[in-house]
């Protein structure tokens, strides 16, 4: 009987190892397409997909929260297409997407509080001058939380950087100072290292792509 237990166990444990290893490698390819997607319709695809991995994978925190992120991919691509009409529903499906991420990974996430700021500040954009009070305030509070719970984290420094560098100098934005913020985040992102492999990682190659333009 000892001998049978063992064996189920040891059994148990290659069938979890093995089923890991599958969770990673199809993370691990679809997080890297996320930086190959040029349309709005790779990035709804590659959201889905996330979203089928985390309907298996219903206690890890990572596929919705990339699920999310694809869908804020979507919406940034729209937005600088001059596509508005859609932003709403867009980010309503990222907020979604954030609220089971955010159900398994706690409160204290950074990361999905981050997300939850970009998702207000796409809805926003619909109608700036009406929504400023409303989800420009939710982005500046989620940034805010982000912020006081992982200071270091280069993703929040690479945001900041970008609103102050698009808000008009009248609104007190300034390109200047978005340069210079861009440095600092991506001075922290030299210095960052992910907990794990899956782990977001995203938003060096924007830093770098805002400061090579001031060598042109």
């Amino acid at each position: 009987m000892k001998k049978y237990l063992l064996s189920f166990a040891l059994a148990f444990m290659s069938l979890t190892a093995f089923a890991q290893a599958d969770y990673e490698k199809i993370m691990t390819e679809k997080i890297a397409k996320i930086e190959t997607c040029k349309t709005t319709e790779e990035f709804q695809t590659l959201a889905n997909d996330f979203q089928r991995i985390g309907s298996k994978e219903s206690s890890k925190w990572l596929p919705a929260y990339y699920a999310a992120f694809s869908q804020i991919q979507k919406g940034r691509l729209m937005m600088r297409n001059g596509n508005m009409q859609e932003l709403d529903e867009t980010s309503e499906q990222a907020d979604k997407y954030l609220a089971t991420a955010q159900n398994l990974a706690g409160a204290d996430n950074a990361e999905i509080h981050l997300l939850r700021k970009m998702a207000a500040s796409l809805r926003m954009m619909v109608n700036p001058a009406q929504r400023y009070m409303t989800d420009g305030a939710k982005a500046t509070e989620e940034l805010g939380i982000a912020e006081k719970l992982d200071p270091s984290n280069p993703r929040i420094a690479l945001i900041k950087a970008e609103d102050i560098y698009f808000t008009p100098e009248q609104y007190g934005g300034s390109k200047t100072k978005g340069m210079e913020l861009f440095k600092e985040a991506l001075a922290k992102f030299n210095a960052y290292k992910p907990k794990t492999a899956l782990d977001p990682n995203w938003g060096k190659s924007e830093a770098e792509y805002f400061l090579s333009m001031q060598t042109k």
